[in-house]
């Protein structure tokens, strides 16, 4: 258990890391914010969402695999699975699903202990595939609308005093993002450590995660937040599209709006879908062209690989306990 909850906290250190560019691209792809200022901020902020609610960490806990038909050694070698994805596509720059590669992890080790029984089925299609297919369709569809009504009120107006307005602007809707990437993302460190005290025998059930649990993956992230994701800058942000101040403030509105709601609805969704999905959104109703979609489809193809290729890591890292007599 204390190997499953050091693994836990590295995969949220891991998760913080490489989002961190993902939350504050937008700010800084129209200068809103200087990077030192944009990180320091997200990084409070991931920490203070980790609070907001434990809807996210109950799914994980309870809907994707049943913790009865698992060891706490699964949920182990699920996040070696996780966190190996998450280093691999970190150090090739591509800004992948964090919450993919935990799931896949989980997905996997959990197959390769006790067989395809061992997953909760329905649970993982209607709150994890089906909401992964809309949000980042939801947030783009929000930040094209918000961004055409912005262009439709100001259009007339003189430049300056409108970008220097939706800087500041900017800085609201950029806090909000943090806030909401922390409040999911973290979450699901949360549930995976329920998983394991479940499948331990040291938590009920249908307990909810402990406060030590919630404090302490809220802490990993806004570490891992704070420490700064800087090679992930080279896949989103700025690359999918230069953005003006009004377009990153629609971007980072609909992606926080997109991801509360699926916080509050317990989906574990990718924030990572959520705001490349906004970014999209607020750049094709300016013009398609203006969307490079050669980078977006780069991103497209390490989303789908994710799920998968976690999966198969967290199986195999199954396979070797299991080999050394740690299996279950």
């Amino acid at each position: 258990m204390v190997l499953v909850v050091a693994a836990a906290l590295g995969f949220a250190f891991s998760n913080g890391f490489h989002d961190t560019f993902d939350v504050i691209s937008t700010a800084l792809s129209t200068g809103a914010a200087p990077p030192g200022v944009a990180i320091a901020a997200a990084a409070l902020l991931n920490f203070a969402g980790a609070f907001i609610s434990v809807g996210v960490a109950a799914t994980i806990a309870h809907d994707v695999v049943h913790a009865g038909s698992i060891a706490p050694v699964v949920v182990f070698t699920g996040l070696i699975g996780a966190i190996a994805w998450n280093l691999a596509t970190w150090r090739l720059g591509l800004p992948s699903s964090s919450s993919h590669a935990l799931i896949g992890g989980l997905l996997g080790a959990s197959v390769a202990a006790a067989g395809a029984d061992a997953v909760v089925g329905g649970g993982v299609l209607d709150k994890v595939l089906i909401p992964a297919l809309l949000a980042p369709l939801a947030a783009f569809l929000l930040a094209g609308g918000a961004i055409a009504l912005i262009y439709r009120m100001v259009g007339r107006r003189r430049p300056g005093p409108v970008t220097r307005t939706f800087r500041r602007a900017q800085v609201l809707s950029g806090g909000l993002l943090a806030l909401a990437h922390g409040a999911n993302d973290a979450q699901k460190t949360m549930g995976v450590i329920a998983l394991a005290l479940i499948a331990n025998g040291s938590l009920g059930g249908n307990a909810d995660p402990p406060f030590w649990a919630v404090a302490a993956a809220a802490a990993a992230i806004a570490l891992g937040t704070y420490s700064g994701g800087w090679r992930v800058m080279r896949g989103s942000g700025a690359r999918i599209i230069k953005m003006d101040a009004a377009q990153g403030f629609s971007a980072q509105g609909a992606g926080a709006a997109t991801i509360l709601v699926a916080t509050f609805l317990g989906f574990p969704i990718s924030s990572t879908h959520a705001i490349s999905g906004g970014v999209m959104g607020a750049g094709a109703v300016k013009r398609l062209s203006a969307v490079r979609w050669g980078v977006a489809g780069s991103i497209l193809i390490a989303w789908l690989l994710t799920l998968p290729a976690a999966a198969a890591i967290g199986a195999a890292a199954y396979g070797v306990a299991w080999v050394f007599g740690a299996g279950a």
